[in-house]
């Protein structure tokens, strides 16, 4: 990824923070000799050092993941549109928002136990803030024909890379008027942006 060591961020706090609060990341690979991309939920496990998901079976891109090849995970954080408006020097239109992208290798969880172990861990992550959070409760044999029509897939990180683009590049003038617009726009996004700014 490109980045402009103004919008480098190395602190591994912040990198964290962006992969559990936007965990729904892009799996990219390479498949057939095409790159090929699937959408899933992830668990950052920071003290392994590991991502992990799960697909489907009948998903194709989980057969080229047997080789050992490196993949890349990104995770897209808060995001808007900058007008050169907002700036009280010259500007131009610009986009602001912050990314993470992990790369590793990626091994295959298909022996039961540990795929049931997996499914329920993340389970346990994605139901922690619901009010009655439910875990997975199925006789075995329900289970084990869920269990079947999915692969886990652990990913041994050795690379994140974080790029938030926030107008480090502006006065503070500037940059506390792209936070007062993005608050008045009023999107989620925006509001969510403006406090990763004030946060920088």
């Amino acid at each position: 990824m490109y980045i402009p060591e103004a919008f480098q961020e190395t602190r591994r706090e912040r990198l964290t923070a962006l992969i559990e609060q936007f965990s729904f990341g892009a799996l990219v690979s390479t498949h057939d000799g095409r790159p090929c991309a699937s959408h899933l939920p992830f668990m950052y496990d920071a003290e392994a050092g590991l991502l992990l998901a799960h697909m489907a079976r009948a998903n194709p891109q989980w057969q080229s993941l047997t080789d050992g090849q490196q993949v890349l995970v990104i995770f897209q954080g808060p995001h808007a549109y900058v007008s050169p408006a907002w700036h009280r020097s010259s500007g131009v239109p610009t986009w602001n928002y912050a990314v993470v992208h992990v790369y590793g290798v990626a091994r295959l969880i298909e022996e039961q136990d540990q795929l049931g172990a997996l499914v329920h861990r993340l389970t346990a992550v994605h139901e922690a803030g619901q009010d009655e959070p439910k875990l997975i409760e199925f006789p075995e044999d329900r289970m084990k024909s869920l269990l079947s029509k999915i692969v886990g897939i652990e990913i041994d990180i050795s690379e994140i890379q974080g790029k938030f683009k926030l107008s480090q590049n502006r006065s503070a003038e500037d940059r506390a008027e792209v936070v007062r617009q993005l608050r008045k726009g009023g999107s989620c996004c925006g509001s969510s942006l403006a406090e990763l700014m004030e946060a920088t």
